[in-house]
């Protein structure tokens, strides 16, 4: 990875800790706590940059401005919304599960 890459991936980082910040006080909690279910669970793409954080970050922003509560948006079963956002990703653990399934044939 080059020095440029580096520093413009810390650039983007920055800039989406400060919209995180920018959020209402329970945005931010549940935010957060979706970050936390996803580095556990690992959905592969999380780590690809497939920008699943700032499409979230993204439509907090929009329920935010519209006035909304954040679990009107997300439900009050947030692993659930999360569940459903990553149910057609292979996750680590499908991974884990697949090798082992693969090391007992």
């Amino acid at each position: 990875m080059s020095l440029k890459k580096i520093i413009e991936g810390k650039k983007e980082g920055r800039a989406h800790v400060s919209r995180v910040k920018a959020l209402p006080q329970d945005y931010q909690i549940v935010y957060k706590e979706i970050q936390k279910y996803f580095f556990k669970v690992g959905p592969v793409e999380l780590h690809e940059g497939s920008g699943l954080l700032s499409d979230i970050l993204d439509f907090f922003e929009e329920g935010a401005a519209a006035g909304k509560g954040v679990l009107e948006i997300t439900g009050t079963n947030v692993s659930a919304f999360c569940d459903a956002l990553i149910e057609d990703s292979t996750t680590y653990a499908d991974l884990y599960q697949e090798a082992v399934k693969s090391k007992k044939r």
